[in-house]
């Protein structure tokens, strides 16, 4: 194996240095120096030219990566939904609405607060919620990098997501109410 194979080896599982070098913002000699002696090879020069070289491939990626996520958003639409409600339970809930996730031994429901079980055993529960779905073109299943851009872009506006669901063409996340609005904000200046 290669210097340069053996750094991008390295480096694959490690997404916040990937990011890093993606943006331009690592300081490429003391990376170098701490990956020469991680891996323990003898030529810094070596490991800087192979960071170098792998970083501006990454930052070609991301440019590229990032204007068919835009493009895919700004053919989307978005819908919000107020007053929602989630439980998670071990048991099933009737109900007639809403949808419903079968996992291992539990069971997501996402309702309308005014359908939820007055007595449902629940192991957790969210009531005030607020359901945003992005509606977007086929070619969403096939742009990596939607989810992560959604996620991540609204991680850095301090956003909790409560349910994360992403269907074919349909992204659903469930934000509190007390977030909602920045989510939406954030949202609409990408959507549509």
């Amino acid at each position: 194996m290669t210097i340069a194979q053996n750094v991008r080896s390295h480096l694959q599982n490690k997404p916040y240095l990937l990011e890093a070098l993606e943006k331009g913002i690592v300081n490429l000699s003391e990376l170098s120096r701490q990956i020469q002696e991680e891996l323990q090879i003898g030529n810094t020069s070596a490991v800087k030219a192979a960071l170098r070289r792998f970083s501006e491939e990454l930052q070609k990626h991301k440019q590229k990566r990032e204007e068919k996520v835009l493009q895919v958003l700004k053919r989307s639409a978005m819908a919000v939904y107020d007053r929602k409600s989630v439980i998670i339970t071990t048991k099933e809930i009737n109900t007639k609405t809403g949808m419903k996730v079968d996992l291992l031994g539990k069971v997501v429901y996402l309702l309308d607060r005014s359908d939820m079980p007055e007595r449902a055993s629940a192991l957790v529960k969210h009531d005030n919620c607020t359901m945003i779905v992005v509606h977007s073109p086929k070619e969403l299943e096939a742009t990596p990098g939607v989810v992560a851009f959604l996620t991540t872009l609204l991680a850095e506006q301090n956003v909790n997501i409560i349910e994360f669901i992403s269907c074919w063409t349909e992204t659903i996340i469930v934000v509190e109410k007390k977030d909602s609005l920045k989510a939406y904000q954030v949202l609409s200046n990408l959507v549509g």
